[in-house]
């Protein structure tokens, strides 16, 4: 008996995203499939190659085509197309297809590590990642990934950022000595963050991970005002004071209309080398903020001295100690959050082809 692309088709409709709630064949994600006796072979493309469930897809596609009569063995080779963020009137920046806004109502959170890590990881699930460090008053990203080179400039007099552990990265920290503090008013803070996203050499990139200042200030709303966002992030640890500092950047990139990507809880635990699980700064105030405010929880991050070490030495934990828990912790909120992007993207087409 010989297996039909109907019959094929028919078992991968049954195959759902649990993050889209729609099977893979509505989606668009099935591109072609190839009978040849009792081979099949068909391609499954994502929204990102960070997804955190392809193995779960390609397995259980695979399971069910493998189970038709006349299959005897079925392939699934995986992609990913990364969608971008609608413009929604505001001009995109050209090659830069997601960005995302890592923010946090407080200093002190580990906001910068989180990005830093974050990016990293992204680049490490196979996705074209750049790190905009917007932080203007405290540009600390160059040290975090050890680069101590300035950018360079193009024939068309773009800077062309350096890279480090694969990643795109640019910084104010880079234009000025360490020790020279910056201090500037709100259209100077502006042009930079314009200069940032149009006047630098990005390429073709998956997603821009930008570095917020902490607080609800005037970078966030010239971003938000001159780009697309596809949505942010937003940092905290587990303490009522820094709970509730990051309503207050919730508050804001809702008027801004950015989508909130969801809540990373930072500094969560110790685990005590004795085996007691220590919770320094409280326990599950994230969690708890992120579901009075009816927003995704994406996790915790455990409190380990070998993130700051890492961040001081230019060495993230994510790249040098991958089997560590925090590095494990900060790889899997990396697929959450480009699962969430692709979330919020598919809910953007789905109203552009309504309208």
């Amino acid at each position: 008996m010989s297996v039909t692309q109907e019959q094929v088709l028919s078992v991968l409709r049954t195959v759902q995203d649990p993050d889209l709630h729609k099977d893979i064949v509505t989606l668009g994600f099935v591109k072609e499939v190839k009978i040849a006796g009792g081979d099949v072979d068909f391609t499954i493309e994502l929204t990102t190659p960070a997804c955190p469930v392809k193995d779960q897809l390609k397995d259980e596609a695979e399971a069910k085509v493998g189970a038709l009569p006349g299959v005897s063995v079925a392939r699934a080779k995986m992609t990913a197309d990364v969608k971008a963020r609608g413009g929604f009137g505001r001009q995109a920046v050209p090659g830069i297809r997601n960005i995302i806004a890592v923010g946090a109502g407080k200093g002190g959170v580990g906001k910068s590590t989180t990005s830093v890590n974050l990016a990293v990881a992204l680049h490490k699930r196979g996705a074209r990642v750049g790190l905009m460090d917007a932080d203007v008053y405290g540009p600390n990203i160059p040290q975090m990934l050890g680069v101590k080179d300035q950018p360079d400039v193009n024939d068309d007099k773009k800077m062309i950022p350096p890279e480090a552990y694969g990643i795109k990265l640019i910084s104010m920290g880079m234009l000025v000595p360490a020790d020279q503090p910056i201090i500037w008013r709100g259209p100077m803070l502006h042009g930079a963050v314009q200069q940032f996203m149009r006047d630098v050499a990005w390429g073709e990139l998956d997603y821009l991970v930008v570095d917020l200042p902490p607080g609800t200030g005037d970078v966030s709303l010239s971003m938000a005002q001159s780009v697309p966002v596809a949505g942010a992030v937003v940092v905290t640890t587990p303490q009522g004071v820094s709970v509730s500092d990051v309503r207050k950047a919730v508050g804001m990139y809702r008027q801004l209309n950015i989508p909130i990507l969801g809540v990373i809880e930072n500094m969560s635990y110790y685990d005590h080398p004795n085996g007691d699980r220590v919770h320094i700064f409280g326990q599950g105030g994230g969690r708890r903020m992120a579901d009075d405010m009816g927003i995704p929880f994406l996790g915790e991050v455990p409190l380990d001295p070998q993130v700051a070490e890492g961040g001081d030495s230019g060495q993230p934990i994510v790249a040098m100690a991958p089997d560590k828990p925090a590095a494990k912790a900060f790889d899997d909120l990396a697929g959450k959050v480009a699962a969430q992007v692709s979330i919020q993207n598919m809910r953007v087409l789905r109203v552009i082809q309504t309208a």
